[in-house]
């Protein structure tokens, strides 16, 4: 199989388009490329794709490259404009495409431009470095932005999070691993961190857009703050406990969290896939007989088995088996500190199980 290709982050762009503006800037030179040290150590070059020289401003862009990782910002040019101050110090901001923030609770203040700390301050040290390295004392002003942000920011979760006109600028270690599940963790335990800074104690969980969809079509539930835990149910529930929210309503569809019966906590298909075994399994508690069984192992959807659970008469109790195992590895996952209200629904079907 081919390795996939790693990328690099919006931050580690933002600060190689910085230091060549500086440097651009400092040694009225064109700079065409330059290294930036990423947090793991490596050194990272990156051609300057356009520079721009105008009243002591100077702009320089490099394209951000996301590797083989499914990044809305691949191939997005990243701008740095830099100029002298009379100020002291180093100052960043957001331009055009650069999201500001409008809700409490993320790790950039109210009102601020969307630029995470780790990548502000890789920014702020590539300048620095290169006032440094040209013995300039001064003030620089910088400014980040990322032509076509705002429009591409409406296929992310930021205005959910409460990002408002443009994308943020991310990174920690500056790299971007291919088809990384940690980028989605993140941003899980970041809208877990907006809620609770508003002052949410009862958190409404769904895994993906079935749960939320029928949380608010069937069930009549606000889902404009539903954290969305992806296949992380796992990663979502300890983070929960880690800010102490005492209670959340987990919505999900059977065909997902019919895993967690078996203590399956990321219920992506490639971890496991092992929704017929445990239906199954509950199918031979309830008295199934083993041709019954056999065919419902057989199934080849959830909606196929349940229809034949209801064809034999046991499917309220199957369910009801199922959410009690469901019931216990939440709470063993939470060692009890967090009330869990779980609903488990099929379209067709509607509500399975219902833990009030």
């Amino acid at each position: 199989m081919k390795a996939l290709r790693r990328g690099v982050t919006t931050g580690l762009c933002a600060a190689a388009a910085a230091k060549a503006a500086t440097m651009t800037l400092l040694s009225a030179k064109l700079v065409k490329n330059v290294e930036i040290t990423a947090g793991n150590g490596a050194a990272i070059a990156f051609d300057i794709i356009e520079t721009t020289q105008e009243n002591g401003l100077v702009k320089c862009a490099v394209i951000k490259d996301a590797g083989d990782d499914p990044d809305v910002t691949n191939g997005l040019k990243i701008i740095a404009a830099v100029s002298k101050t009379s100020k002291c110090g180093i100052e960043i901001e957001g331009g055009e495409g650069v999201g500001r923030v409008t809700k409490p609770g993320l790790k950039v203040p109210v009102g601020k431009a969307a630029i995470n700390p780790v990548p502000m301050e890789t920014i702020k040290s590539a300048i620095a470095e290169t006032c440094a390295r040209f013995a300039y004392t001064g003030g620089i002003e910088a400014e980040i932005s990322i032509p076509g942000g705002e429009e591409i920011a409406k296929k992310t979760l930021n205005s959910r999070l409460g990002i408002a006109g443009g994308l943020s600028i991310l990174g920690t270690t500056g790299i971007v691993e291919p088809m990384s599940s940690k980028a989605v963790v993140e941003t899980i335990k970041a809208e877990i961190d907006v809620l609770t800074a508003s002052g949410k104690t009862d958190l409404l969980i769904t895994p993906g857009n079935y749960g939320r969809e029928f949380a608010k079509n069937e069930l009549g539930l606000d889902i404009n703050e539903a954290v969305k835990c992806s296949n992380f149910i796992g990663e979502t529930l300890d983070y929960i406990c880690m800010k102490g929210v005492p209670r959340i309503t987990l919505i999900g569809h059977a065909g997902k969290l019919v895993k967690l019966a078996g203590g399956i906590m990321n219920t992506h298909s490639g971890i496991a896939d092992c929704r017929m075994e445990i239906i199954a399994a509950h199918c031979a508690l309830a008295g199934a007989s083993k041709t019954d069984v056999r065919q419902i192992m057989e199934s080849v959807t959830t909606e196929a088995a349940i229809d034949i659970m209801e064809q034999l008469g046991i499917n309220n109790r199957v369910w009801e088996s199922i959410g009690k195992k469901i019931g216990f590895h939440l709470r063993e996952r939470t060692q009890g500190s967090v009330l869990i209200e779980c609903i488990v629904f099929t379209q067709e079907h509607g509500v399975l199980f219902h833990n009030k």
